[in-house]
C-alpha cells in the first residue's frame, strides 16, 4: 500500500513522483489563466521538479565542457544526453504552467516562456554552427551565449514564481537559495574557457596533453597552423584576461547580491556561493577519476559572498559593498593564484586563470553603479506600473 502525506487543503498525497503525477492530472489538469489558487503539494512538488530539471542541466553541463576540451564534439555525446533530458522536463513543466496556470502568475510564466524559446532557438543553431565552422573554441560564441541567455530567463521566471507564490519558511528559504546557486552556475559557466584552458594549456607545454590528438590537429587546422603552443594557445585560452576576473568577480557579486536581497537571510551570499564552490569540488576527482580534464575552481567565490552580506550589515551598502566586493574579491584571487595544488603532485600545476588586474578599477566603478542604482530604478518602475494601471 502507497504511503502518503495529507495536504492541508486536500486529499492524502502519494509521496512518490508517479503517485503525484498521476495525481495531478487526475484532479488539476484542467485549463486556467496564470494566478489560479494552487494547492501546497502542487508547488512544492512542480518546483521540486524544477530543480531535479536543473540539476540535470548541470551536470550535463559541466562534463559537456571538459568533454571539449578532450575530444572532438559529438551530437549524441553522454553529456549532451543528460542535459536533454533536463531540457525535457523544463519543456513539459513550461507546457503544464501554460495549459494549468498553477504554480505560475502571469510575469514568471511569461519569463519560462521566453527563456524556454530562446534554448529552443539556440541550440539547433549551435548544432548548425558546429556543422558549418567545426570545432566551436570558445564558451563565449554567440550560439553558445544564447543557451544560457535562454536558460537564465527560464531561472529568473521560476525565481520569480517561487517568490511570489510559496509560503514564508525554511522549506522556501531553501528552495530559494538552490535555485539562486543554479542561477550563478548558469551565469558564471563562460568562465570555465579560461579555468580549464589554463590547465589545458599546462598539461601540453609538460608534454602531457589532456586532448586527443584528432583534436588539437582539428583545431590547429582551423588556423591554418601546426601543433604547437601557439595553435594550443588559441585553443585553450583565445579569452582576454580581461574578461575572466570582471565576469566571475563583479557580475557573480551583482548575482549574490539580489540573492542577499530576495532571500532576506544573513549570510545568503556566502550560501550561495558556497553551495556553488562545493559543487566544483564535488566534480573536481569525479571528473578526474572517469579520464577527463579538470579546471581551476573559483574559491575566490567564497570572498566575494562574503563581501556580499557584510555589505548588507554595513551603513551605504553600495559603497561599502562595491570596495568589499572589489578588495576582497581581487584579494582572495590573488591568493589563489599563488598556491600550487600539491595533493596530486602534476595533475593540476595552475590555481587560478591569468587575469588583468586593472579590471578592479572597472568593477569597484560598475558595481557602485548598478548597486547604488537599483534602488532608484526599481521606484522608478514601481512607480511607472502604477500609472499604467487603470482606475477603478
Amino acid at each position: 500500500m502507497t504511503k502518503a502525506v495529507e495536504d492541508v487543503a486536500g486529499p492524502a498525497v502519494p509521496r512518490g513522483p508517479v503517485g503525484k503525477t498521476r495525481l495531478f492530472f487526475a484532479t488539476h489538469w484542467h485549463r486556467g489563466a496564470p494566478g489560479q489558487p494552487t494547492p501546497a503539494w502542487v508547488l512544492r512538488f512542480c518546483y521540486g521538479m524544477w530543480l531535479t530539471a536543473f540539476a540535470f542541466k548541470l551536470v550535463g553541463s559541466s562534463w559537456d565542457m571538459s568533454w571539449h576540451f578532450k575530444w572532438l564534439r559529438d551530437d549524441l555525446a553522454p553529456p549532451h544526453l543528460i542535459n536533454t533530458v533536463g531540457t525535457v522536463i523544463i519543456v513539459v513543466l513550461v507546457a503544464i504552467h501554460s495549459y494549468t496556470g498553477l504554480g505560475c502568475d502571469r510575469r514568471s510564466l511569461r519569463l519560462m516562456q521566453a527563456g524556454l524559446i530562446v534554448f529552443l532557438v539556440a541550440a539547433p543553431l549551435d548544432v548548425i554552427n558546429h556543422r558549418v565552422n567545426g570545432l566551436d573554441l570558445t564558451a563565449w560564441s554567440p550560439s553558445h551565449m544564447m543557451l544560457y541567455l535562454g536558460t537564465g530567463i527560464m531561472q529568473a521566471g521560476v525565481l520569480l514564481g517561487w517568490l511570489r507564490l510559496a509560503p514564508p519558511g525554511r522549506f522556501r528559504t531553501g528552495v530559494l537559495l538552490a535555485l539562486w546557486a543554479f542561477f550563478l552556475e548558469n551565469t558564471f559557466f563562460p568562465n570555465g574557457q579560461q579555468e580549464y584552458g589554463i590547465l589545458g594549456l599546462r598539461a601540453w607545454e609538460r608534454g602531457t596533453p589532456e586532448a586527443e590528438p584528432t583534436l588539437l590537429s582539428f583545431a590547429a587546422d582551423q588556423i591554418g597552423h601546426p601543433v604547437d603552443r601557439s595553435a594550443v594557445l588559441h585553443f585553450t585560452m583565445p579569452i582576454p584576461e580581461w574578461v575572466y576576473p570582471l565576469w566571475g568577480i563583479g557580475v557573480s557579486a551583482l548575482i549574490l547580491v539580489l540573492a542577499r536581497k530576495t532571500v532576506g537571510h544573513r549570510w545568503a551570499g556566502l550560501t550561495v556561493a558556497g553551495a556553488y564552490v562545493a559543487y566544483r569540488c564535488v566534480m573536481w576527482p569525479l571528473l578526474l577519476a572517469l579520464g577527463f580534464p579538470v579546471s581551476t575552481v573559483p574559491f575566490y567565490l567564497l570572498a566575494v559572498g562574503i563581501a556580499v552580506d557584510l555589505a548588507f550589515l554595513l551603513p551605504w551598502p553600495a559603497v561599502t559593498g562595491a570596495v568589499l566586493v572589489t578588495v576582497l574579491g581581487y584579494g582572495a584571487f590573488w591568493v589563489q593564484a599563488q598556491l600550487r595544488p600539491w595533493l596530486l603532485g602534476e595533475v593540476q600545476t595552475e590555481s587560478a586563470p591569468p587575469v588583468a588586474y586593472w579590471t578592479a578599477l572597472v568593477a569597484v566603478a560598475a558595481l557602485f553603479a548598478l548597486w547604488a542604482g537599483a534602488g532608484p530604478a526599481k521606484e522608478w518602475w514601481a512607480s511607472r506600473r502604477r500609472t499604467a494601471l487603470p482606475s477603478s
